[in-house]
């Protein structure tokens, strides 16, 4: 039979697949045909550091068939890596190399390179969130608890009908885009955690709920306070105290590259007695920004004025955040259990650097999160390439690449590519990060996953567009048909699903402030709120999810079927987005396996039906 010369993602080729620990010897092999007339094979690795090539002769070994093994071990220290192969033949020279996917090819020039990570041995996260379920909040718009605090302040535009569309137009100065407060606080939060037990929630992130004035509260004002719209830092301890008794930890949301300039640093406002930055020179907070005119030119976040940027490597704003009685340990000692880094690709490595350091000396298992929308492993930001995960600085991310690869695969793309997607995460994360992934299907900064997925125009931009539209009859029917196949999805592949609030009941909307509504208590869909909580108690109940193998089965056009395995417990997944019922030949094994969704298997055929999903578990300690 014939055989690729090298392929990443299959063991006869390396005795390590996926990311390695730094100091690990691994072996990797060429097979090459005997008509290829070969005289010497040379394994050639790129050092992402220095851009340097080294070059290692390849051994020559035993046959498969008319194919020699071509061998070689190398033990890297930790980074970045970039490999491909060169040999010479009676014909001249030749490179293999990495092809579309995993697979090698024979090539007359180099430069296709395989991706190489090595992380540092010491390399650990935290375990407490493996196999779990994260939830994601927008405080002000999940529920209002006792004694709401709606009204303290009279340039905030509080909304009564908590069922009102956001404001999504700035024509007034107080009832405008971004100034609509509905009331959503921590106790409100407290309130429903029994509600997110039922959904088998273990984590709670919050979006920002430091004092700010905009209702996204990514502005800033004071990051020792929280909102009092919110509550108090007390309602905050009650909280995380509560949620442990759930078995919940709370992730709070740190944005740390920028503040707002009405704040207590900046005061562009003169909101606050402080004497901030833009007021002069000689504020205390003058070295954390930085201004190209005194006062009104100053370095600000994607050009927004009422967010300037801060100077994250000035040595008073980094003791600030991360030092002994920093930010991150004062919230850490109230009770939270991570830190979810805003746009963590724009701060500098020493940042992320000293804010792990702070975390796990105050605690751990302090999990910490940061938003890259990329590969994390080979992502280029603020100067250079990054080293997220590799040992010294985040735990894992945000996962955009899987999010997309699922609204493509949903929407029309082929399955093959949504396999290729997750097969790469596996190979370039260390299965430390990987398993701890935030697997979204929606947030704050997209449109809701139903809408999404119900109607093919979510393109538009216009807000004026988004307000008039809402999903009914056939255009809701598959949305909800859809949400459900994202949904197994999102819970079965490696990593931790991130439900974003209201998702689970069917809430709507296109970007913001649309995605952002207030969730419709009273106005649930029941059929999907039973449906998430069934998966919730699927998830919890197999052990499979939390780290186990993943094993892609079959991938074509619009059909997908995988497993994950670990020790006795098993879990099979098909997926058909099409409109026609598929038949899939699946191992024999599951024969006997019990039917969670869907039908159960017969004469080794799995029927997954059209538009649906079928799950089948299989545990050998019940044969």
């Amino acid at each position: 039979m014939p055989y690729y010369p090298f392929d990443s993602r299959n063991s006869l080729y390396q005795s390590h697949i996926g990311a390695v620990a730094s100091g690990t010897t691994r072996m990797l092999r060429l097979l090459l045909h005997r008509d290829a007339c070969v005289q010497e094979a040379f394994f050639r690795i790129k050092d992402d550091k220095n851009g340097q090539f080294c070059e290692y002769r390849m051994e020559p070994g035993d046959w498969l068939e008319d194919y020699r093994y071509y061998t070689v071990s190398f033990t890297p220290d930790e980074g970045l890596y970039w490999y491909e192969f060169r040999y010479t033949s009676d014909f001249g020279t030749f490179f293999v190399v990495k092809s579309d996917h995993s697979l090698g090819v024979v090539s007359r020039t180099g430069g296709d390179f395989w991706q190489m990570t090595v992380y540092d041995a010491s390399y650990r996260t935290p375990d407490w969130l493996k196999g779990g379920l994260i939830y994601q909040i927008f405080p002000d718009r999940f529920y209002r608890g006792h004694n709401p605090a709606g009204g303290q302040q009279p340039d905030r535009y509080y909304t009564h009908d908590w069922n009102a569309q956001p404001i999504y137009t700035q024509n007034d100065p107080i009832a405008r885009l971004g100034n609509d407060f509905y009331g959503g606080n921590l106790d409100g939060i407290r309130q429903k955690l029994p509600y997110l037990a039922d959904l088998g929630v273990t984590a709670l992130y919050l979006n920002p709920i430091f004092e700010a004035h905009s209702n996204h509260r990514y502005n800033t004002a004071d990051y020792l306070k929280i909102d009092p719209d919110l509550g108090t830092t007390e309602d905050l301890v009650r909280l995380c105290r509560e949620a442990d008794r759930y078995g919940m930890a709370v992730i709070l949301d740190g944005v740390f590259s920028h503040t707002g300039s009405d704040s207590l640093y900046f005061n562009k406002n003169g909101r606050y007695e402080t004497l901030g930055a833009y007021q002069s020179t000689d504020s205390p907070y003058a070295s954390w920004y930085h201004f190209r005119h005194f006062p009104d030119d100053y370095d600000a976040w994607w050009g927004i004025d009422t967010l300037p940027e801060t100077n994250e490597t000035d040595p008073d704003f980094d003791r600030f955040i991360t030092g002994p009685d920093g930010i991150i340990r004062h919230w850490l000692r109230c009770g939270i259990k991570g830190w979810r880094l805003d746009v963590a690709d724009e701060l500098p490595d020493s940042m992320i650097d000293h804010i792990r350091t702070a975390m796990k000396d105050e605690n751990k298992d302090a999990f910490l999160l940061g938003e890259v929308w990329e590969d994390a492993t080979n992502k280029v930001s603020h100067g250079g390439r990054r080293r997220f995960l590799r040992g010294s600085q985040l735990d894992s991310v945000m996962n955009y690449p899987f999010y997309e690869a699922i609204i493509r695969y949903l929407t029309g793309g082929n399955s093959r590519d949504l396999i290729d997607t997750v097969l790469a995460l596996t190979e370039n994360y260390p299965p430390m990060a990987l398993h701890l992934l935030m697997n979204h299907i929606g947030t704050h900064d997209t449109p809701r996953i139903l809408t999404r997925l119900g109607d093919t125009e979510t393109a538009q931009t216009d807000r004026s567009w988004q307000a008039g539209r809402h999903l009914d009859g056939e255009r809701l029917a598959k949305g909800l048909r859809f949400v459900k196949m994202a949904a197994v999805l999102q819970y079965t592949l490696p990593g931790v699903p991130s439900l974003y609030y209201g998702d689970e009941v069917g809430m709507q909307g296109y970007g913001d402030p649309f995605c952002r509504g207030a969730f419709p208590w009273g106005n649930e869909n029941t059929d999907l709120l039973a449906f998430y909580q069934a998966i919730g108690r699927m998830r919890r109940n197999n052990a499979c999810f939390s780290g186990g193998e993943f094993v892609p089965i079959y991938a074509n056009f619009g059909h997908l079927v995988y497993m994950r395995r670990t020790g006795d417990n098993a879990v099979l997944v098909g997926i058909n987005r099409w409109c026609d019922d598929a038949q899939v030949d699946i191992p024999n094994e599951w024969e006997n396996g019990t039917a969670l969704f869907g039908q159960p298997p017969h004469d080794g055929i799995l029927t997954i039906k059209k538009e649906s999903f079928c799950v089948i578990e299989y545990n050998k300690t019940a044969d």
